[in-house]
């Protein structure tokens, strides 16, 4: 491996430990604090899940600048202040005296979100590394697939110890020591090759996410991946008692849906070992299709419980492998010129869809029961699919 080839990969596995460690502090930190925070706080569960909303709704509408930001060359800078920005609003939940500051922290976390998170940190490396970005971004979602893992045992040890609003405060202290020197070191690296090597990226032009807008492949896109992220959603806020619907012990619930992580992390493994053998277009067709297989799995296992292992893992492979492919085949489809922009715009539809999920979810559940919710994620995994090779198809 030469110098060079050394720095772009120290860079990508630090940009790849700041993911992990800002998913673990804030999109984590929610869920696994969410029984010590009903117990200290008092408020309702619908009273709490409407931060996360909320945080959800402006990441949406803020995305689009970061990657217009990104393509004027200070990706970098929002990379680090975004993770700042995150880590005060994470701390500012541990202070939060009643629902609406808790509201209004969270609306400052989808500020610092929306900079700081997947779609930006691959819009950089994208326009970073042009054609070798692929196998960057597997290597940060290989790690960064290990948030959860880290998140929930250590939610629960320090909602133990320090209550809901303490164990926040402890998660914002990780992010501000751990996310910004780490992404500031990596973008630094990054940055200091390109000059060295007299390879200075200028500002992209403006205007390439309307040009974008104007094709229908920039709406498939979103459509289809928006399904994708509109199912997983669903699936997995309510997996626990769709499992027990199948089923399944309250345990014997619980071990399935661990299966999911380390799945999403076998998926992505794989994908990189595979390497250019496949292509962006036979693997989101495999990605795609699993998440339908894994939906005809959950029905089936009305007849057969033990398939809730099986829906786990190629459910979580399949989805592993979505958040790599989507800014790959944007790049391909669409184009690196002006990628920031376009992702982001892109990335409207599944952010939105990941915050309307537990609320579609509900209504399923209350309009035809568990049967509903297996019938439309199946249908909007089937859709998704569609889309995508409808799309491959036109290249």
């Amino acid at each position: 491996m030469t110098a060079s080839a050394s720095d772009d990969a120290a860079a990508v596995w630090l940009l790849a430990l700041g993911q992990t460690l800002v998913y673990a502090g804030s999109y984590y930190a929610f869920p696994a604090l969410l029984p010590a925070l009903e117990a200290e706080t008092g408020w309702t569960k619908a009273q709490l899940a409407a931060g996360p909303t909320l945080a959800f709704v402006v990441m949406a509408a803020l995305t689009p600048l970061s990657g217009r930001l990104v393509d004027r060359g200070l990706g970098g800078e929002v990379l680090v202040w975004s993770a700042a920005v995150t880590a005060a609003g994470v701390a500012a939940l541990g202070m939060a005296g009643g629902p609406l500051g808790w509201l209004a922290a969270w609306a400052v976390i989808g500020l610092g979100q929306a900079g700081c998170l997947y779609e930006t940190c691959f819009a950089f490396l994208t326009r970073r590394l042009g054609t070798g970005a692929r196998a960057a971004i597997t290597r940060v979602t290989l790690v960064a697939g290990f948030a959860g893992t880290l998140a929930f045992p250590l939610g629960h040890a320090l909602g133990q110890a320090l209550g809901g609003k303490g164990a926040l405060v402890v998660f914002a202290a990780i992010i501000l020591v751990g996310v910004v020197p780490v992404n500031a070191l990596a973008v630094r690296r990054l940055r200091g090759k390109a000059r060295a090597a007299g390879l200075g990226l200028p500002p992209d032009p403006p205007g390439a996410a309307r040009a974008a807008m104007r094709r229908p492949e920039f709406w498939m896109i979103a459509a289809a991946f928006g399904l994708i992220y509109l199912n997983h959603g669903v699936l997995i806020t309510y997996v626990l008692p769709l499992f027990v619907d199948r089923g399944a012990g309250a345990g014997l619930a619980a071990l399935a849906a661990a299966c999911i992580g380390p799945a999403q992390v076998a998926g992505r493994l794989a994908l990189l070992l595979a390497g250019p053998r496949v292509s962006t277009a036979q693997a989101t067709r495999a990605s795609l299709a699993a998440i339908v297989v894994a939906g005809a799995l959950l029905w089936l296992a009305g007849l057969a419980m033990p398939l809730i292992f099986a829906f786990a893992v190629v459910q979580g492979a399949g989805i592993g492998l979505v958040s790599i492919l989507r800014p790959v085949l944007i790049a391909e489809v669409l184009g690196r010129t002006g990628f920031g922009a376009v992702s982001g715009a892109v990335a409207v539809a599944p952010i939105l869809a990941a915050a309307a999920a537990p609320s579609v979810g509900a209504a399923l559940l209350t309009a035809g029961g568990p049967g509903l919710v297996y019938a439309a994620c199946l249908a909007m995994a089937l859709a998704g699919l569609a889309l995508a090779v409808w799309l491959l198809a036109r290249r």
